[in-house]
C-alpha cells in the first residue's frame, strides 16, 4: 500500500492510496486540479472517493475527479447524504468495503462534526493506516463546529488512539508545527513531543509534509490524547476533573491561542 498526500489549497491534504499501482482511492479530493495531476504523474486511474465530513474544504474537488472517472465510486457517511457530493454508496460506522485491493473500516467520529468518519485501511501484508480528516491532526483535534466534547473525546479516546500504535495516522491538513507549539505550551517537560516539534520543523524547512504519524507518536505527543495525564491536569488546574472537562479546557485554550 502506497499512500500520497497531495498538497491542496493552502493547507488542506487529500490523499491517493494504492495498494496495485494501477488504480487509487482518493480520500477527500478538495481540490480536484492537484489531484488529477497527481494521478497522471503516478499513472493511477481513481478507482474510490472517500469523504471524511462534510466541509467543501475537503469535498470541493470530487465533481472534477469522477468527470475525469465515471466509473469512481464515491463513499460517504450515509445519515450525512445531504451534504455530501452524490454518494454511490452510504456507508454506516463499522461498515467494511473491499475495493481496489483494499480493505476499509469507516469509523463514526463525531466532534468536528456530526457525521465525521475515519477511514481505517489495509492491504495484504501492509501496514495499517488511519485517514482522520479533521477529527484528529498530529499534534491535535479539529474545532467542535457541531459535536459535543463528549463526542469528541468519545472519537478520540475510544475509535482512534485504540487503533495499534504502529497505525500511521493521515490527518486533513498541514497544521502540526503550530499543533505541537501549543501542546509544549501545557506540557513544555514532555521529551519526546519537543523531539517530533523538532523533526516536523526540519521537515517542513526542507518542503516534506509533517505527515503521516502514527498512533504511538499521537498518544506520546498529543496533548488532546493525553487528558488524562497527571501533568495535563496539574497544568490545567484540572486536577479532579473528568476526561471530558480536559478535553474541553484544551479545546478552549486552543481555539484562542
Amino acid at each position: 500500500m502506497r499512500v500520497l498526500p497531495v498538497p491542496c489549497f493552502v493547507d488542506n491534504y487529500a490523499y491517493l492510496v494504492t495498494a496495485d499501482d494501477r488504480t487509487a482511492w482518493i480520500i477527500d479530493p478538495s481540490d480536484d486540479g492537484p489531484v488529477l495531476r497527481a494521478l497522471a504523474e503516478e499513472g493511477l486511474s481513481a478507482a474510490v472517493v472517500a469523504f471524511t465530513h462534510h466541509h467543501p474544504d475537503h469535498t470541493h474537488g470530487a465533481a472534477g475527479v469522477v468527470a475525469a472517472f465515471p466509473a469512481t465510486e464515491v463513499l460517504g457517511f450515509g445519515p450525512d447524504v445531504a451534504r455530501l457530493p452524490p454518494l454511490t454508496r452510504a456507508l454506516a460506522d463499522g461498515d467494511r468495503v473491499r475495493l481496489a485491493g483494499l480493505r476499509v473500516e469507516a469509523r463514526h467520529v463525531p466532534g468536528h462534526t456530526l457525521g465525521a468518519l475515519a477511514y481505517v485501511v489495509e492491504a495484504e501484508g501492509a501496514e495499517r493506516a488511519v485517514f482522520t480528516g479533521d477529527t484528529l491532526f498530529s499534534g491535535g483535534c479539529g474545532r467542535l463546529f457541531e459535536g459535543t466534547p463528549a463526542d469528541l473525546w468519545r472519537s478520540l479516546d475510544e475509535r482512534l488512539a485504540t487503533l495499534p500504535p504502529e497505525t500511521r495516522v493521515y490527518p486533513g491538513h498541514e497544521y502540526t508545527a503550530a499543533n505541537l507549539r501549543f501542546c509544549l505550551s501545557i506540557e513544555p517537560e514532555n521529551a519526546a513531543t519537543a523531539a517530533r516539534a523538532a523533526e516536523v520543523t526540519a521537515l517542513r524547512q526542507g518542503g516534506a509534509p509533517s505527515v503521516p504519524s502514527t498512533m504511538a507518536i499521537e498518544r506520546a505527543t498529543n496533548v488532546f490524547l493525553r487528558a488524562r495525564e497527571a501533568a495535563v491536569r496539574e497544568a490545567l488546574g484540572l486536577v479532579g476533573a473528568s476526561d471530558v472537562e480536559v478535553l474541553a479546557e484544551l479545546r478552549r485554550r486552543k481555539d484562542a491561542a
